[in-house]
């Protein structure tokens, strides 16, 4: 099975977005501080949101299920971008934030 199939871990997308992230900064001379992960997020949130409207016809344009496929990916490597920056451990965050319920519902 190659590295693309196998299944990924949160740490690999991890993993894979800083390295990325990283030669796209570099390419595009972007200095990212705190700032710009907030705001790369909510950039990569509204273009989910634009595909979301126009694949509803609430939007101008066409999108595919490819697109909004594509932006839901970019919206969670982001969000992985900026948890590291503020070294926000997800695991321990979903377990305790969301993983807690179904403790509390057993």
């Amino acid at each position: 099975m190659s590295a693309v199939e196998r299944p990924l871990t949160l740490s690999d997308v991890a993993d894979s977005a800083e390295r990325i992230s990283d030669i796209y900064a570099r390419n595009h001379a972007i200095a990212r501080d705190d700032d710009w992960y907030m705001l790369k997020l909510q950039e990569e949130l509204g273009e989910l949101a634009q595909a979301h409207l126009r694949l509803s016809s609430r939007g101008r344009g066409e999108a595919t299920e490819h697109d909004r496929a594509d932006e839901a990916a970019d919206v969670l490597c982001q969000l992985l971008l900026y948890c590291r920056r503020f070294d926000i451990d997800v695991d321990q965050a979903v377990r305790r934030k969301w993983l807690s319920w179904l403790d509390s519902a057993a």
